[in-house]
């Protein structure tokens, strides 16, 4: 019995173990992989602040020179032009029609419009003041978005509005991405946020983050 109660308990320690590596194992690849997903993570944010700063900066130079695309060359701000007017002017639906006409061309509405595009275009490509430029962010876009009016189906005149979605359009999904690279913190990789946070007079007022 002595013999037999001795190899019980070897096998028992033997079959231990395997238990316990296999546990450390299991443990270490989880961890592993929460950390190699993080990264990707952090990474891809930062892709999507740098890209969306992208859109709003071109948007401000191509209104300031009149590259020839959204703004026909010689159309630009520093030709003369108003970079509210043709847009605004033109809202065809919606229940703010006439106030955006009456906004249309006024020298405060162009100088905030473009401010608005400068500052936050710079915040998302830098990785700094992410928590200032995405409620005025999402501010202009739900503006713009009831600009386009997209519930609309006929225009003013009658004709189609060729809105694609009644409700989720563009102008949401960016505002909506503006919200996501801010409470994330996204500026830190392939950005200056860290630096930025660093700094005393934004480290003793967060909301500059």
């Amino acid at each position: 019995m002595a013999v037999h109660d001795h190899s019980h308990r070897h096998i028992g320690l033997r079959l231990s173990f395997p238990r316990r590596t296999g546990a450390v194992s299991d443990s270490a690849t989880v961890t592993s992989e929460a950390a190699t997903a993080t990264a990707a993570g952090t990474l891809a944010l930062a892709g999507l602040r740098v890209l969306l700063g992208f859109v709003f900066l071109w948007a401000f130079l191509d209104k300031v020179f009149g590259f020839g695309y959204a703004t026909p060359s010689g159309k630009g701000w520093i030709d003369g032009g108003s970079p509210t007017k043709g847009f605004l002017g033109s809202v065809a639906a919606g229940p703010m029609k006439s106030t955006f006409h009456s906004w249309a061309g006024d020298t405060w509405a162009d100088w905030l419009f473009m401010l608005g595009l400068l500052g936050i275009g710079v915040a998302l490509i830098a990785g700094i003041g992410l928590r200032l430029a995405a409620p005025a962010g999402t501010v202009m876009m739900a503006l713009m978005w009831m600009a386009e009016w997209p519930p609309a189906k006929h225009l003013s005149d009658g004709t189609p509005s060729m809105s694609t979605n009644p409700f989720a359009d563009y102008h949401l999904v960016y505002a909506l991405a503006l919200i996501a690279l801010a409470a994330t913190g996204a500026g830190g990789a392939w950005g200056l946020g860290r630096l930025w946070a660093r700094l005393p007079f934004v480290s003793r007022n967060r909301r500059l983050l």
